[in-house]
């Protein structure tokens, strides 16, 4: 049972120099995967370039869908999830002085979204993993990963001041965008999808408590603005702002102000102003990379697709990657065939174009463009009151916000049928 991090537990485990699956990256999709594995009896190693105390400061998402919840609860991180997790049942879409609610719960037979800091579940699957999982090794950078197209793909990483390798029957790249495992993939077999955005985020942690129970999306001629929390005691809050903003050049007053014009609804709300604590700003783009895999190297999170964040679907979607990664990967060992595995990426991508565009949806709508038409504010306004109005458009917002069930390919779902065969490896051949 997870409870957060432990001033006297071990910071890291001796690492072998082979394993059956090598992780690159020691986030919340890394650490999941070896959570997962470990229950299913694959051993794995996790590296991660950071040390714990950088690790478990990373300020990042805090919008847990249903799905996410209920895999962080099975594997055993559920408990200060479930103690300190503020659940939400709806959302409040803020234009023209309006506000209209919209009921996730209702409009989705129960589902439900938890706010729940990305931070703090690092800090329990880290907590988890040191207490019993397999080795965890900070200040572990990769350099490199090489043999993606062989039986036995090597990462060579740097650590405390000398190189190592660790060959591995498989290696996930949990390591973003920058990361090296990316680069194990030929530019020739690879895809890369993107799109940016003429607009940033910046975003502000407050020392106050949130001025509202449940997430505020604000659309105005102003920008657009986001009232959300960490706590009950601490409140996130996001201003749309050109690209190349210097957070210093906002100092407190003008961030509350325009919080408070961008927000404002007719009736007795008021905005609760506090000490900011940090800013930082946020540029906004969508990648999306295919094939998700690569012989015997695999990309999950952001290393394969980055999403804005209007839609909360980035740690969302690393979760449901490394959930379903797993499951292929215990097919393999019990049955040793690797039909799920072999279709783990279309059946990830197909989810993945899905959140794509419903965070696309939510940014262009709730967004002002810079030059934008009188038009296309018309446009947006034409949306927004079609969601408050329309139960079919309201069901389609919230079904997508708090998660859609997995759509499986074709090889994915046929092996998900299939009979056992019998005990198998994770040395299985590649295709």
């Amino acid at each position: 049972m997870s409870t957060g991090p432990t001033p006297h537990a071990r910071t890291t485990a001796p690492a072998p120099a082979t394993t059956t699956v090598g992780i690159v990256g020691g986030g919340p999709a890394g650490l999941l995967l070896a959570r997962l594995l470990h229950r299913r009896g694959i051993d794995s190693v996790v590296l991660e370039s950071r040390d714990r105390a950088y690790v478990e400061r990373r300020q990042r998402a805090g919008v847990l869908e249903q799905g996410t919840v209920d895999t962080l609860r099975d594997c055993g991180a559920g408990e200060r999830l479930d103690r300190r997790g503020l659940v939400h049942h709806g959302v409040q879409l803020r234009y023209g002085r309006r506000a209209h609610r919209v009921d996730l719960s209702a409009l989705t037979g129960g589902r439900s979204v938890v706010v729940y800091a990305q931070t703090e579940v690092v800090k329990d699957l880290i907590a988890l993993q040191l207490a019993d999982g397999g080795p965890l090794v900070f200040g572990a950078r990769a350099l490199a990963v090489t043999g993606a197209d062989t039986e036995r793909p090597v990462i060579r990483y740097a650590h405390e001041g000398r190189e190592h390798t660790l060959t591995c029957d498989y290696v996930v790249g949990c390591d973003g965008f920058h990361g090296v495992t990316r680069d194990a993939v030929p530019a020739r077999v690879q895809r890369t999808y993107q799109r940016g955005y003429p607009y940033s985020w910046l975003g502000v942690l407050a020392e106050v408590p949130p001025s509202g129970d449940e997430l505020v999306y604000a659309h105005s001629d102003r920008g657009f603005a986001l009232l959300s929390m960490r706590s009950p005691t601490v409140s996130r809050l996001y201003l749309q702002v050109p690209n190349g903003t210097d957070p210093a050049a906002w100092p407190d007053e003008r961030i509350w102000d325009e919080l408070d014009a961008r927000s404002a609804v007719d009736g007795p709300w008021k905005l609760t102003r506090g000490p900011i604590t940090a800013k930082s700003v946020l540029p906004m783009r969508s990648m999306v990379t295919e094939p998700m895999r690569y012989g015997r190297v695999l990309l999950a999170g952001d290393a394969a697709h980055i999403v804005p964040p209007t839609g909360a679907k980035g740690l969302n979607l690393a979760v449901s990657d490394v959930t379903d990664l797993a499951r292929a990967f215990a097919h393999l060992k019990d049955s040793g065939s690797t039909e799920l595995l072999d279709g783990w990426s279309d059946t990830c991508l197909r989810r993945v174009w899905r959140a794509e565009h419903f965070s696309y949806f939510m940014t262009t709508t709730l967004h002002t463009a810079p030059g934008q038409s009188a038009f296309d504010t018309r446009l947006q306004i034409a949306q927004l009151d079609r969601i408050a109005s329309s139960p079919h458009a309201a069901a389609e917002l919230a079904e997508n916000y708090t998660g859609l069930p997995q759509v499986p390919g074709p090889r994915f779902e046929a092996a998900a049928r299939g009979t056992r065969r019998g005990a198998g490896t994770l040395s299985a051949p590649s295709p």
